[in-house]
């Protein structure tokens, strides 16, 4: 029976390049890049410093605007939209986690989860409703009121990891997540954004420089020069 055809996918890129700086000093950081990921993929983005791949997840995270080609994200042309627009699109579809967590220190838990929900205004007593929740998916119930020194470097990657999918984003972009971790830590947040992307269904797209911690992604994709050197599934990603 015919399925029909495959729905659009969630990140377009299409010949995009992103230049910086002028003439002698001039570095291209992509050069024409094409891409396609769709809702509901794990893929996990490689390759060695200066290659692109921080330069990729900036310009998906729509923290910075290719200098030639288009982003398409659902559709929608990130490029025409102005930065005003380009905030709207990230705060209401796209969830960050960062290898140094970024959660502010002398705030609790919950308060930290609960910024994206300040960003759009809404009120405190929803707010923490649905930032107890996420901690709550992230495995940290009862830990509302502790402040970040007062948990592990897991448990604040945990509350990092919440606080990116409160508002339950489409997309969620990872950048060296485990970078800060031991091992068995790292593992532990893997599970977790595993579990996130196969039963709630949310698009991962991770930075990493791990062998290891790539393995847990379905799709692997190698930028070198600006360019993607490589981009196959894997045959099967490490188990949750």
């Amino acid at each position: 029976m015919d399925a029909g055809p495959l729905p659009p996918p969630l990140i377009a890129l299409h010949g995009v390049s992103r230049v910086y700086g002028r003439g002698e000093a001039e570095v291209v950081a992509l050069a024409r890049v094409d891409l396609e990921i769709r809702q509901g993929e794990f893929v996990a983005i490689m390759g060695p410093s200066g290659s692109g791949k921080s330069t990729a997840m900036n310009i998906l995270g729509c923290l910075d605007t290719p200098t030639g080609g288009d982003y398409l994200f659902d559709g929608v042309s990130a490029g025409d939209l102005d930065r005003d627009g380009r905030t709207l699109l990230r705060r209401s579809f796209i969830g960050f986690v960062f290898q140094g967590f970024n959660l502010l220190p002398r705030t609790t838990a919950l308060e930290n989860v609960e910024l994206p929900l300040v960003y759009r205004g809404m009120p405190a007593d929803r707010r923490a409703v649905l930032a107890a929740d996420a901690l709550a998916r992230v495995g940290l119930s009862g830990r509302e009121d502790h402040t970040p020194s007062e948990l592990s470097g897991g448990q604040q990657q945990r509350v990092a990891i919440a606080r990116a999918i409160v508002t339950d984003p489409l997309l969620l972009l990872a950048d060296e997540p485990t970078g800060n971790l031991d091992t068995r830590t790292s593992e532990e947040i893997m599970h977790l954004l595993t579990a996130l992307n196969r039963e709630r269904g949310i698009t991962v797209v991770m930075v990493t420089h791990e062998p290891d911690i790539a393995a847990h992604a379905r799709r692997v994709i190698r930028f070198k020069d600006g360019r993607i050197e490589d981009d196959r599934l894997q045959a099967a990603a490490l188990p949750c």
